[in-house]
């Protein structure tokens, strides 16, 4: 069994996405077809089930995916040990994120890594998530955990960890923009909202005006999905945030979910990273850790 099949597979139980494994691995979509029916000649099952719309696991490829990622952590390991001999991994390595993200998602994945390598130090930088692709082409962070652009810069490596669901928030209090969401039918046009400045959740935003042929009353752009939780909590307008934001908001109690339809696009957030630093010992204990499951 070839473990760059296993580290092929296991990025694709994890995006479910030919296209995006393909591209966040190097590989050409053939290529990566290949791999997996190799995978699914050895091991005599079928792992994954495919269709035009949608990708899954089969019951044996989730149980190789629970195998391949154990396998490949203690290769890792095995690596770093045969190179290292007594040293623990050590160095430093610059991690930027938005906030929400860095009580959400990076906790679990920071404590297990530290607790593996404690000679190992994180330096953690948290701000605008629309910022967080610059950083890595501007070398400022070595990795940024970050929503994936439409448009992945072709010096960027991408491992998506989640998928998340945009919404539209609004007020839970009484008042002006409760007034005008009670309207029927409702008019998107007259209700002031509140985006990002930029990024991708902006975009999909954008995307959404766009197809139901609204030009939106942009009341506020502003920077951070926390800021935009706060001005909706406040009464300003209604927002466009991540739904897991809200989940972990200290504001989250004081806003509520609209329903859209169509629903709004959703958003991959994962580890990016330029690709000449994929060979990087401490990335890829990085990688291989934010990857297990959990």
């Amino acid at each position: 069994m070839d473990f760059r099949h296993l580290e092929l597979f296991v990025h694709l139980s994890q995006s479910l996405h030919f296209g995006h494994t393909a591209d966040a691995m190097a590989v050409s979509p053939s290529t990566l077809s290949r791999a997996i029916q190799r995978l699914e000649q050895d091991t005599g099952s079928e792992l994954l089930i495919r269709d035009n719309r949608s990708v899954s696991l089969t019951p044996a490829g989730a149980r190789l995916q629970q195998f391949a990622v154990g396998w490949l952590s203690d290769w890792q390991h095995l690596k770093q040990e045969l190179k290292h001999g007594d040293d623990s991994l050590q160095g430093r390595l610059r991690v930027y994120c938005s906030v929400t993200a860095s009580y959400f998602l990076l906790p679990g994945i920071l404590e297990r890594f530290r607790s593996r390598y404690p000679r190992l130090e994180i330096r953690l930088e948290t701000g605008d998530p629309a910022l967080a692709i610059d950083k890595i082409l501007d070398d400022e962070s070595e990795l940024a955990i970050a929503a994936r652009p439409d448009a992945l810069p072709a010096k960027v490596h991408f491992i998506n960890l989640q998928t998340v669901p945009m919404v539209f928030i609004a007020p839970t209090t009484t008042g002006p923009i409760s007034e005008l969401l009670e309207q029927k039918p409702l008019d998107w046009r007259t209700l002031p909202v509140i985006v990002s400045e930029q990024g991708v959740a902006r975009k999909r935003a954008n995307q959404w005006f766009k197809s139901k042929g609204i030009n939106p009353n942009i009341y506020a752009e502003v920077a951070g999905n926390e800021a935009i939780i706060g001005m909706v909590a406040l009464g300003f307008g209604i927002g466009v945030v991540p739904r897991v934001v809200i989940d972990h908001s200290p504001m989250g109690d004081k806003v509520r979910i609209l329903s859209a339809s169509p629903a709004l696009k959703s958003i991959e957030v994962g580890v990016c990273l330029l690709k000449k630093r994929l060979d990087d010992p401490l990335i890829q204990a990085f990688q291989q850790t934010a990857l297990e499951p959990v």
